[in-house]
Parts: C-alpha cells; sequence; structure tokens
C-alpha cells in the first residue's frame, strides 16, 4: 500500500473532557552484554517494526556502532514535526517543497538546576522557496500543534510502575 499522508480532518478540535488515544507505540529495552539498556541494549517494538542496537556514543566514553536515546528522540521529534508542518500546509493549501526538511539536535548534558541530567532539543526547518512570513507563521503553527513541541514546552503526563 502506497503511504498517504493522514486526512487534513485530523487537525479537527476535539471537545471531549478527556485524552483521547489515537495510537500507543510500544518499545521494549533489553541491557545486552553489559546488561546496561543505554551502553548495549536493543531496542524492539511489540510490532517488530523498530529493532535497534543501542550503544554509548564515543562522546560519552562508550564504542559507538549503534543508535542511543537522544538520536531516537530526535528522529521522533522530527518526524512528527515535519507531519505536523505539511498537514497545516494541506490545510492552508501552502505547497510544501519535496526537499523540505525538519532536522532535531537533542543534546544529553548536565542540568544546573540538580547537578543530574537534562536535554535540549534544537529544531531547525528547511522550507526552500517558500516566502519567509509563509514560512515563520507555518512554523508557529506547527509548534503549537505537534505533540512533541508541545511535550517539550509544556511538559508530558508520564506514569512509571514497577511491572507485577
Amino acid at each position: 500500500m502506497k503511504p498517504t499522508p493522514p486526512p487534513v480532518s485530523f487537525l479537527d478540535r476535539y471537545d471531549g473532557d478527556e485524552f483521547a488515544p489515537l495510537y500507543t507505540g510500544t518499545v521494549t529495552v533489553t541491557g545486552g552484554e553489559a546488561a546496561h539498556g543505554r551502553a548495549s541494549g536493543a531496542a524492539r517494538s511489540n510490532d517488530g517494526n523498530l529493532d535497534v542496537s543501542l550503544r554509548l556514543p564515543p562522546e560519552m566514553g562508550g564504542p559507538g556502532g549503534g543508535s542511543n536515546p537522544e538520536q531516537l528522540f530526535a528522529a521522533g521529534f522530527a518526524a512528527c514535526f515535519h507531519g505536523a508542518l505539511c498537514l497545516l500546509a494541506m490545510r492552508e493549501r501552502i505547497a510544501v517543497p519535496a526537499d523540505a526538511a525538519v532536522t532535531a539536535a537533542v543534546t544529553f548534558g548536565r542540568d544546573p538546576a540538580d547537578g543530574l541530567f537534562t536535554l535540549v532539543a534544537h529544531i531547525r526547518i528547511a522550507l526552500p522557496g517558500v516566502a519567509r512570513h509563509i514560512a515563520e507563521a507555518l512554523v508557529r503553527n506547527t509548534e503549537r500543534l505537534c505533540p512533541y513541541a508541545k511535550m517539550a514546552r509544556q511538559g508530558i503526563e508520564c506514569i512509571v510502575q514497577l511491572a507485577d
């Protein structure tokens, strides 16, 4: 089946009182040789479509040779932002060029607030051939729509629990 974008009706406002789930992606990480998910783990989705070896990058003292959580988060953020941008552009009848790109750089680092760790995301959008004022408005509106951007701005509900 040929891939197609979601319908513009996805942009219709939801007026329910509770969270309405549309899709859940489930990924399990195991520890691998070092018994440490970040250093030597494997990330596998429940449907088998994602199967990634995880490795600590050389910048953090590891051997590299695999992906890492920052790359995976950046991929999700960039893909979601690109999709939201294209959906808004379709609704507004703005032609998005085939070479439009969203690049997400996610940096893992030390948090001065608590001395532990935090992430910083830098999102760069390239819309060649789209007038600057139109591109700026489109990016602003996408930032309001994209759940990754909303999560980065507002936080996310996170439930952590020990399995039975």
